[in-house]
């Protein structure tokens, strides 16, 4: 297959998953109320008004659909095991949303389950010289990014829209690589993202649930642990995916930090403590709040593009200075005011 027929695949499968999903959504949102899939709204949540929640389903069947018919018939066995994945933790979250599991066998079991099913079928991280290392900073990175998107869909729009930064960001990459497993099921991700966007944006009309962000989560960890940056030294390309998925990564950094501080438990403790909430806290309004995340985004793919260009010394010099700025924006945002959950209790 030539690259331009490469790359009409992975611009159709864009376009079939944006389609797909947009077209889907709303279907979803008629069946979600006879099913039972409402989050109703409460103390440590944004919305005033019943919500349905099966908005994963959608962005699960525009993703597969265009995955599957625009994968260019390469590497299947890492396909099936990726849609593995995707099924076991779309599956698992909607159990979660209708209450009929323990919320902490999405983080024990079933993410690290969904990873070892990627390891199996030879998708893990490069980075470190031993494989058993490479294996075991695959287990975290899925299960860290997983629970990250899982903690992170707080807020309308707000979970769709960097997904689809994100996976933007790394279909750029890989088809500046050629790397054409990466292109279609990062293009499919992105279309199904912007596609669910359209009905999520505040107002939102319905919801991804937690089956929809644990399958965010992990496709974007997925692409992250797939993608390979030809030209840039091995030093610094590990950089890239974690500056692609930054934002994710900086808010759970500081609801963990923040929450430990005040003795709770980090994944087990929701509440109105993120980044966003505590921009709408300090004035924002809540479409502002998430644009700013937006643009924080799109800074750090930026900032990753450049990366993958520059020596190891300045690739270095500017990761120390992303670090610092986001660990003062850490300080600053935590001296922010926001609604405090209770302490744990012995």
């Amino acid at each position: 297959m030539t690259a331009v027929h490469q790359q009409m695949g992975v611009f159709l499968a864009f376009i079939s998953a944006l389609v797909a999903t947009f077209a889907l959504t709303p279907v979803a949102r008629r069946l979600a109320v006879p099913l039972g899939f409402i989050d109703r709204p409460g103390p440590r949540k944004v919305h005033l008004t019943p919500m349905p929640l099966m908005g994963g389903v959608a962005i699960y069947a525009g993703t597969v659909l265009a995955t599957v018919l625009f994968s260019g018939g390469t590497a299947r066995g890492q396909i099936m095991a990726i849609l593995a994945g995707s099924t076991l933790l779309l599956v698992v979250g909607m159990l979660d949303d209708k209450k009929m599991l323990h919320s902490q066998l999405k983080l024990m079991a079933a993410m690290p389950l969904a990873a070892v099913i990627l390891l199996v079928n030879g998708i893990h991280v490069s980075v470190l010289p031993w494989s058993a290392a490479d294996y075991a900073v695959t287990v975290i990175w899925v299960v860290g990014l997983t629970a990250s998107f899982n903690i992170l869909d707080h807020m309308d729009g707000l979970s769709a829209g960097l997904a689809a930064i994100a996976s933007g960001f790394f279909v750029v990459f890989a088809v500046l690589s050629g790397q054409y497993l990466v292109a279609p099921l990062g293009a499919a991700l992105l279309g199904a993202s912007l596609g669910f966007l359209r009905w999520n944006f505040k107002p939102a009309k319905i919801f991804m649930g937690d089956g929809g962000a644990l399958l965010l989560g992990f496709l974007l960890a997925t692409l992250g642990a797939k993608l390979r940056v030809p030209g840039a030294p091995p030093e610094t390309s590990w950089m890239v995916p974690i500056l692609i998925l930054g934002v994710p990564i900086f808010d759970t950094t500081l609801v963990t930090i923040s929450r430990v501080r005040r003795g709770l438990l980090p994944f087990a403790s929701p509440g109105k403590d993120h980044a966003a909430h505590r921009l709408v806290a300090l004035g924002f309004g809540q479409r502002s709040a998430v644009v700013a995340m937006y643009a924080a985004a799109m800074i750090l793919g930026l900032i990753a593009l450049s990366v993958s260009r520059l020596s190891v010394g300045q690739a270095y010099g500017l990761a120390a200075v992303v670090v610092a700025l986001g660990a003062i924006a850490v300080v600053l945002l935590e001296r922010a005011p926001y609604e405090r959950q209770e302490r744990l209790r012995s």
